[in-house]
């Protein structure tokens, strides 16, 4: 019956964060922090960073895989299927009703006025995560000066996956040298999965499936990346139009919930329903695997000196990180008088009222970003 509840509470949250969560992975996580951490109490600040360095190390969707992460902690196989699905179920309905419409029309409906306060919103929430996060990783001045050079080096676009492993390999080779430690803790190796199509797939849909599923198994960092991919996988080939991906791109950012849900747009537009399902399943099945492969081995991990030296590194890192992408969110987002508005007041809201639900501040955004709109 406890079991129960606790899936129930899982659906519940994951669906909610699934259908608000506007603003890409940095946002997702801020909400998550909020939720399981400040209002739920799931889990430890010291856990979450856990996690989220962890998430950082494996390819695939940042936020999609730290839903994947909590639903695990918290409700076991079942959570980890019932987060994951219901975090990326409602982005991917929504994406498709835009394909739909998209294929069936030729353009995507006029919503910019409804998005509009959406963004200044999305960076007040993140950095209102951000400070307990911070606070809790820079656990010595050693940690801090990591932090600061991480996000220096991320705003001038330096690859985010070598910034992880530098931090994390750096601290922990300075850990192991200053205890003369002659052994290090050895990584239990990620294996990946057989699979295996069914001969009832098409040939366009089996292609599909291939290509999703090789990204989503080696991409790293943020979703935003995925357009690159696509372009050499797609449009090079002659799969896509480059007027269609960047139709995705815009799908992909006023649509809450992953990035990666563009991909349903995708799919749909060369190959109709079917492709569309195909391409989701594919992008995401790498993820639900590396997660469940990962997840046991993290309390190891924080229980080996060496491998915890490592993993307070790549935390650090990880919230550099996000800091990073919250300044050049700022930067291209807040540009007058209009958004420096929506973003104090939806600052005063997240400081002063610290467990209001993210979703008041961003439907409240973009009540304020339309009616600012018409001015």
């Amino acid at each position: 019956m406890e079991c129960d509840i606790k899936i129930k509470e899982i659906v519940k949250l994951f669906l909610k964060l699934g259908f608000i969560g506007f603003g890409g992975p940095a946002a997702h996580i801020a909400m998550m922090q909020q939720e399981v951490v400040v209002k739920k109490k799931w889990m430890s600040e010291q856990h979450f960073l856990d996690l989220l360095g962890a998430t950082n190390l494996i390819p695939g969707p940042n936020s999609t895989e730290m839903a994947i992460h909590i639903g695990y902690d918290k409700g076991g196989w079942k959570g980890l299927i019932a987060a994951g699905l219901c975090f990326i179920l409602p982005a991917v309905f929504i994406t498709g009703v835009f394909a739909w419409l998209y294929k069936r029309y030729g353009q995507l409906p006029e919503i910019q006025p409804f998005i509009y306060g959406i963004k200044p919103a999305i960076i007040a929430i993140i950095i209102g995560a951000v400070l307990p996060l911070a606070k809790k990783s820079v656990k010595s001045t050693f940690l801090a000066i990591i932090g600061i050079v991480v996000l220096v080096l991320s705003l001038f676009n330096i690859n985010e996956i070598y910034l992880m492993f530098g931090a994390g390999l750096l601290t922990m080779g300075l850990y192991y040298i200053q205890n003369k430690k002659n052994t290090l803790q050895s990584f239990i190796p990620l294996a990946f999965l057989q699979i295996t199509l069914s001969p009832l797939l098409s040939e366009t849909n089996t292609r599909l499936f291939w290509i999703f599923l090789k990204i989503g198994a080696i991409l790293y960092g943020s979703g935003y990346v995925l357009f690159a991919f696509l372009d050499t996988e797609l449009v090079a080939t002659g799969l896509l139009s480059r007027q269609q991906l960047m139709d995705a791109i815009a799908v992909g950012q006023f649509t809450p919930g992953p990035v990666f849900s563009s991909v349903t747009f995708i799919g749909y537009q060369i190959n109709g329903l079917s492709g569309a399902v195909i391409s989701t399943i594919a992008i995401f099945l790498p993820s639900f695997i590396l997660v469940a492969l990962l997840n046991p081995l993290m309390r190891k991990m924080r229980n080996a000196k060496g491998l915890s030296a490592f993993l307070d590194a790549v935390n650090v890192a990880s919230v550099a990180i996000i800091a990073a992408i919250c300044l050049t969110m700022g930067k291209e987002t807040i540009t007058d008088w209009r958004t420096i508005i929506i973003a104090l007041v939806s600052a005063f809201v997240v400081f002063k009222f610290k467990k209001v639900n993210s979703a008041f501040i961003v439907f409240g955004g973009t009540l304020l970003g339309f009616l600012l709109h018409q001015f």
